[in-house]
């Protein structure tokens, strides 16, 4: 008789962790996945379809407004390839060195349905020099 019992408490242990288990896998994968897009494929995409995202473009030199301090930017993101459209990003933060009209850059957040704006948790540039530099360093190490 014992032993029956020992069984139903080591399947209902089982049963527990594999749940458990089950719903950190699921709740990890729908919070880390976000959209990457660039500027033309987020507007396209339905508002809302489209939460979190991760979108690239370039800063539009027009509509450029950096915090004092540059504690923080509003700009436009323009697309690389067709410059007419553009999403308004607000960001809330300390900004890159290298952040500066025209670069590219990658922010990270969610889009604001009501105002119009996609709020940006994380900016990133790119610095094409850089890579420009890595690359011919790579080059030139192959031989």
């Amino acid at each position: 008789m014992a032993k029956k019992s020992n069984k139903m408490v080591y399947v209902v242990a089982m049963l527990l962790f594999l749940g458990g288990l089950g719903y950190l896998v699921v709740s990890g994968l729908t919070q880390d996945s976000v959209y990457f897009l660039n500027v033309s494929e987020a507007l396209a995409t339905d508002k809302a379809d489209l939460g979190q995202a991760r979108l690239f473009g370039k800063v539009s030199p027009t509509n450029l407004d950096i915090a004092e301090g540059k504690l923080g930017a509003s700009f436009d993101l323009v697309d690389k390839v067709n410059a007419g459209q553009h999403i308004r990003v607000v960001y809330k933060g300390a900004l890159p060195d290298t952040f500066k009209e025209s670069v590219e850059v990658i922010v990270e957040g969610v889009f604001d349905h009501d105002a119009g704006v996609f709020n940006a948790r994380t900016l990133v540039t790119k610095c094409p020099s850089k890579y420009k530099e890595q690359s011919e360093e790579m080059e030139r190490s192959k031989g």
